[in-house]
């Protein structure tokens, strides 16, 4: 058997044919690698989930974080993504790596049809529209229905780019279809390959609906979608949509740690990973600490020393105390805004076996809030109040147990998260804005998860972010989409084109997706 680096597909043009002449873990065992030959459904699947959990990691590093304000590489003039300096190669690089993984998720389904293999079908439907609702996420309209045809009976190199609303309804539908699966309590025939779930049919069917939530909020502000309909069925059959009920559900994989089951960042060292470029930003720290009219910083956010670390510079933080630099600041302003900042925390972060998450508990308790609140689903304010406080609570808990990883170890216990949902920070009862609160503190919650922070912002608004003096590169424009690469352009542009029509605006970055709130203000 021949081993081979992951294929990126150029646009949706290429199918990534990849598999091998047995079975995967009778081989290298490396997920991290894809394989030539004749494959089974099982021999794709530890290549999707973990080379996708890296993946995941390495987009909220890269990407997220930079775009959404909660780090800035400030550090030089070789990274500039938090000035918007992002061109056409990044642009592809995107494009690529969710196609690529969707590409191989549709390929497993068709060999687990083939092998009459119901739990893969079920799981490769699952994986798929996550990878394709980030794909539309990032760009807007996207072939689905025609997607990765080309080596079938009457399929198209050239597909047609489905709105977004279409390619949603689709994703539900494909969401239903995996649903049903699981409901047959299919077999994992081998569940030590799942470094997530173990095999589990429950559990994955959790994760299926709570991404059905997940999607089903995205779209709740475009009436036409019944959203709210949708959530309210979901929550009344839990025997026939299970979604996440604790921590325990979290869609998390588990690194163990050992080559070749090694986390995005475990070879990282600190200086490569944050504190020689990015450093944590002044919006990060303001939505994470309190400070007083003095300008003493009186109380902390408890997941804000297990995410970041103090400069321990007594020159240039002899308070040792939380600081923030300027995201999209000029060049010429870093070295004053740079002074001092705080650091992701590698510790914690660069662990050969540190998790990576795909949705957790507190993200569904954070959509159920915001539902009720604008009575999507029942129970109006007082069951908003309820959900948010499960949504504080789960997300403090998911972080808490990381917190023994930092330098100095960090703690949060029942009474830590008490006083915090009692503080100016996250409190219910004394922020008048409800709307505004669930939003920024699920957009906190969001911190490590892919690009989920980035794909909040643009549909809520919030939090309300500044935009730096140096982001001239997309004319002071946080940007609004990923523009589609030149390369699908020029091998599909009637389609491409006809896409960026009924967007209403130009291939930039400045033309908003169906389902955010400009496009939606915009109607």
């Amino acid at each position: 058997m021949k081993t081979f680096n992951k294929i990126l597909i150029t646009g949706m043009m290429a199918i990534a044919m990849f598999a091998c002449t047995s079975e995967f873990e009778e081989t290298d065992k490396n997920p991290n690698l894809t394989t030539v030959g004749n494959v089974r459904a099982s021999g794709m699947f530890e290549p999707l989930l973990y080379g996708s959990a890296n993946a995941w990691l390495n987009q909220t590093w890269f990407w997220n974080n930079e775009l959404i304000q909660f780090t800035a590489f400030t550090g030089g003039v070789t990274r500039q993504e938090h000035r918007y300096s992002i061109a056409d190669g990044n642009w592809q690089g995107v494009w690529n790596l969710y196609t690529s993984y969707a590409n191989n998720a549709v390929h497993m389904y068709d060999l687990s049809v083939e092998q009459e293999d119901r739990a893969l079908q079920a799981v490769a439907l699952t994986l798929k529209v996550l990878y394709m609702s980030n794909l539309s996420d990032m760009y807007g309209d996207i072939p689905y229905a025609e997607a990765f045809t080309a080596n079938k009976p009457g399929g198209t190199t050239t597909p047609a780019f489905d709105s977004q609303m279409n390619a949603y309804k689709a994703m539900f539908a494909d969401l239903e279809a995996a649903n049903e699966l699981y409901a047959s309590q299919p077999v994992f025939l081998k569940p030590a390959l799942d470094g997530m779930y173990g095999g589990s049919m429950e559990a994955w069917r959790k994760f299926n609906n709570s991404l059905y939530l997940r999607l089903l909020c995205r779209v709740s502000g475009r009436t036409e979608m019944q959203a709210g309909s949708k959530m309210t069925e979901i929550l009344s059959a839990p025997a026939s949509y299970p979604i996440f009920t604790s921590n325990a559900d979290n869609a998390t994989v588990k690194f163990s740690g050992s080559d070749p089951y090694l986390n995005q960042f475990a070879l990282t060292s600190q200086g490569e990973f944050t504190s020689s470029g990015r450093k944590l930003t002044r919006q990060l720290i303001g939505m994470t600490v309190v400070t007083d009219g003095g300008g003493a910083q009186v109380y902390i956010d408890p997941r804000l020393p297990i995410i970041g670390r103090k400069n321990p510079d007594a020159v240039t933080n002899p308070s040792n105390i939380w600081i923030g630099t300027v995201s999209g600041c000029t060049a010429e302003e870093q070295s004053i805004v740079d002074r001092g900042t705080s650091w992701l925390n590698a510790a914690v972060f660069c662990r050969a076996d540190a998790p990576a998450w795909f949705m957790d508990y507190a993200e569904v308790q954070f959509i159920l809030a915001e539902a009720a609140l604008k009575g999507y689903i029942a129970g109006g304010e007082p069951a908003a109040s309820e959900y948010y406080t499960e949504a504080i609570t789960a997300s403090l808990e998911k972080w808490a147990p990381l917190g023994q990883f930092s330098a100095v170890p960090v703690t949060i216990s029942e009474s830590d998260i008490t006083t915090f949902l009692d503080s100016e920070l996250a409190s219910w009862d004394n922020t008048g804005n409800k709307e505004e609160l669930i939003a920024n503190q699920k957009f906190l919650a969001l911190f490590w998860t892919g690009m989920e922070a980035y794909h909040e912002y643009r549909r809520t608004g919030y939090p309300e972010l500044t935009i730096g003096d140096g982001t001239v590169f997309n004319d002071y424009t946080l940007p609004t989409r990923f523009a589609f690469p030149n390369t699908t352009i020029a091998t599909n542009e009637k389609h491409a084109r006809e896409a960026l029509e009924r967007m209403g605006g130009d291939n930039t970055m400045k033309t908003p997706v169906w389902w955010s709130k400009q496009a939606i203000e915009a109607n």
